[in-house]
């Protein structure tokens, strides 16, 4: 019994070394943001809280977009109990990440991993700084990767990590870090009603969306100007015309002098490739779009009638 104990012992003290090591490492770079007043007045007016991790330092952070959204003045705590002003380099609610600057230089910065390397398992830890001066620290493990789930625009975000890790609304926006005390992801939601679950933002999306907030304020995202839904096709149909599925997404409607329009899609074609990868759903055009550089000529197949054909549309930037 005694030879057990002194095993436990010796585990956890190896699990205690290194959740302290990343906390240690990361700590620093992590922020709390005062975002406020919003417009309306009323209880919508007050000031909201959230966090936000240091990624550059000339002093760059990322943080949700939910937790800045709107907000005519920004402050950012760091840990040292230094309150500093902020101002806002770009928004995307589409992902909830967004991108602020805090008036420093030679701040600590976190380094950023990769999340496309995450395994289910893995131990993580999520670090905020909800209130300053210090950081509260959940540990837990990846409990899927791959998940969808929609921003407040109804965009697909796709590739979130779910965890265990336990989190309060004050953590939005602070870093997810694996045991190498490298940030994996940007925690952004929890299902109160699930518990135990929790969600962050892959930093591989993160490093796409802080390249283009820093270009130019925004992230481009490419249009083609149809309604659409996605609809089952004759099996036999999708057989003989060796499609992988029997859905696609039937055009409802198509704006007048859209890319869509202008390539001659129609009200009831069946969308069923977009550059040539397959699509099934609504959603997979969104996904198919969001990597289409725009201005480019790009494929896309339909189902006309009984047979398949092919159109060529320039997508344009989404307003």
């Amino acid at each position: 019994m005694t030879e057990a104990r002194t095993d436990d012992t010796g585990l956890l003290d190896a699990y205690s070394r290194v959740v302290v090591s990343v906390v240690e490492r990361v700590g620093p770079t992590v922020v709390s943001i005062s975002a406020g007043p919003r417009p309306g007045g009323g209880r919508s007016a007050t000031t909201a809280a959230g966090s936000g991790v240091i990624v550059a330092p000339d002093g760059y952070v990322v943080t949700n977009s939910h937790v800045i959204h709107g907000a005519s003045r920004l402050e950012a705590t760091l840990t040292d109990g230094r309150t500093l002003g902020a101002v806002l380099v770009g928004d995307d609610p589409s992902t909830d990440l967004a991108l602020i600057r805090v008036n420093d230089t030679g701040l600590p910065t976190a380094a950023l991993g990769q999340s496309a390397t995450l395994r289910v398992g893995q131990l993580v830890v999520a670090i905020g700084n909800p209130y300053g001066f210090q950081s509260t620290v959940s540990t837990g493990v990846v409990s899927a990767v791959g998940r969808s789930f929609r921003s407040t625009t109804g965009r697909l975000i796709d590739g979130v990590i779910q965890t265990d890790v336990a989190l309060n609304p004050g953590n939005s926006g602070g870093p997810l870090v694996d045991s190498e005390a490298r940030v994996v992801g940007i925690n952004t939601a929890v299902i109160a009603i699930a518990q135990g679950l929790s969600f962050a933002i892959p930093i591989d999306t993160a490093k796409w969306v802080i390249a283009e907030l820093l270009v130019g304020g925004r992230v481009r995202r490419a249009w083609l100007g149809i309604g659409a839904q996605t609809r089952p096709l004759d099996r036999r149909l999708a057989r003989r015309l060796g499609l992988p599925s029997a859905q696609a997404v039937e055009v409802l409607s198509v704006e007048p002098e859209s890319p869509a329009a202008r390539a001659d899609l129609r009200e009831g074609d069946s969308i069923v490739a977009i550059g040539g990868h397959p699509v099934a759903t609504v959603d997979d055009v969104h996904r198919a779009l969001a990597g289409a550089a725009i201005g480019v000529e790009t494929a896309v197949a339909v189902i006309r009638g009984q047979e398949r054909i092919e159109l060529s549309v320039t997508p344009v930037e989404a307003s």
